[in-house]
C-alpha cells in the first residue's frame, strides 16, 4: 500500500525514522518518502546514508512539529503520515514539562490540523506503554496525543482524513534506551538498576516498524493498535547484556512505574484480541466492525489487563543476547 504514495515522517531522523527509512526503501516504491526533522546535523548524516541522488524518491524537510505554518507546507501532497516526532525522555520530560506539552501535545494538534487541511489519507502516530494509566508527564502527553488522534477522525469530517494510534514497549537498542546504557557502563563494573521486581515491554526496532507498517493496512480510523510483545525482567536484562558487573539498586527515578501497561483494565471492555496483537477500539465507533477486516477478534475477558509483568510471553536471557548478537560471557 506505500507503493507510488507520499509518505513524511515526522521525527525522521530517530532510530524509528531511519530504520522506516531503511525498510520502506528496500521493499516499496514510494512516490516521494519526506524526513521531517528539526536537526539539520542528522539530515545531513541520515542523506549521506540515503542521498537523493541514489534514492530519487527522497527528500529532507526541516521543520518542527510546534510550527503549524512549516507542516501544512509540509504536508501538501502527502498521502501518510507516520508521527514518531516525540520528547520521550521521562526524567526530561519531569524537568521540562512545558517544553514536553509543546511538542507532544501542541505538536499532535499541528499535525492533524496540517493532515485534515492538506487532505492527507491516512496519519499513524507512535505511542508507548507509558501512555496507558500514566503515572509521568511523559505518559500524559502521550496519552493526550492518543485521545488527540483518536477523535481526530470525527474532526476531519468531510475530508476523509483516517487516524489511528500504535502503542508499543521499550525498542531494544534505541536511542537513549538501556540497552545501549549497560553496554557502555559495562567497563565500569556496575549496572544501576532501580528496583528488582521491575518488568517491561520489549520489541525490535524492526519489528516496530513492520507492525506499524501492517496498522498502516488494517486501520479505519479511530483504533489504537498494541502488539502482542515479549516482556523481561530489567535484572535479566542487565545479566544478559553485562554478566559480569555488579548490579546496584539505586531507587525509582522520577514518574517511573514497576510495570508497565499497555491495555488497561477499563481500556479492555473494548478492546479485541487477535494472534498478534491487541485492538482497541474507539469509543465513539467510526466504523462498523461487521464492515472492516477486524472481524474475528475476540473481546477481552471482564477484569483482563495487559501489563509487563502479567504477560504469557517473556524473553529470556539467551534470547536477549541472540537478538542484540551478544556473546555468552557467563
Amino acid at each position: 500500500m506505500l507503493d507510488n504514495k507520499t509518505i513524511l515522517v515526522t521525527g525522521g531522523t530517530g532510530s524509528f525514522g531511519k530504520k522506516f527509512t531503511e525498510m520502506v526503501l528496500a521493499r516499496f516504491h514510494p512516490r516521494k518518502l519526506i524526513i521531517f526533522s528539526r536537526d539539520e546535523l542528522k539530515q545531513s548524516e541520515m542523506a549521506q546514508v540515503y542521498p537523493e541522488s541514489k534514492y530519487e524518491c527522497i527528500r529532507y524537510f526541516i521543520g518542527d512539529v510546534r510550527d503549524r505554518d512549516r507542516l501544512q507546507r509540509a504536508l501538501n501532497g502527502v498521502d501518510i503520515v507516520v508521527h514518531a516526532a516525540a520528547l520521550k525522555q521521562v526524567p526530561a520530560c519531569e524537568y521540562n514539562p512545558i517544553e514536553a506539552i509543546k511538542t507532544n501535545v501542541n505538536g499532535a494538534i499541528n499535525v492533524i490540523d496540517a493532515a485534515v487541511d492538506r487532505g492527507v489519507q491516512r496519519v499513524i502516530a507512535l505511542s508507548t506503554d507509558k501512555a496507558a494509566s500514566p503515572i509521568n508527564l511523559y505518559g500524559a502527553t502521550k496519552l493526550c496525543s492518543d485521545k488527540l488522534f483518536v477523535f481526530a477522525n470525527a474532526y476531519s469530517g468531510v475530508n476523509k482524513t483516517r487516524f489511528a494510534v500504535v502503542r508499543y514497549g521499550n525498542v531494544v537498542g534505541s536511542r537513549g534506551s538501556v540497552v545501549p546504557l549497560f553496554l557502555k557502563l559495562r567497563e565500569t563494573g556496575v549496572v544501576p538498576l532501580t528496583d528488582a521486581r521491575m518488568t517491561r515491554f520489549w520489541i525490535t526496532l524492526e519489528q516496530g516498524v513492520q507492525f506499524v507498517i501492517d496498522s498502516l493496512a488494517r486501520m479505519h480510523g479511530g483504533e489504537v493498535f498494541v502488539p502482542k510483545i515479549p516482556s523481561m525482567r530489567l535484572v535479566d536484562l542487565a545479566r544478559a547484556v553485562a554478566p559480569r558487573c555488579e548490579q546496584r539498586f539505586v531507587g525509582a527515578r522520577p514518574g517511573e512505574k514497576i510495570h508497565e501497561v499497555m491495555v488497561p483494565e477499563d481500556d479492555a471492555r473494548r478492546t479485541l484480541e487477535f494472534d498478534d496483537c491487541f485492538l482497541i477500539q474507539p469509543e465513539h465507533r467510526f466504523w462498523d466492525v461487521e464492515q472492516t477486516n477486524h472481524q474475528g477478534g475476540k473481546p477481552c475477558p471482564e477484569g483482563f489487563k495487559y501489563s509487563s509483568d502479567t504477560n504469557t510471553r517473556w524473553l529470556t536471557v539467551e534470547g536477549l543476547r541472540d537478538l542484540l548478537g551478544l556473546a555468552d560471557e557467563s
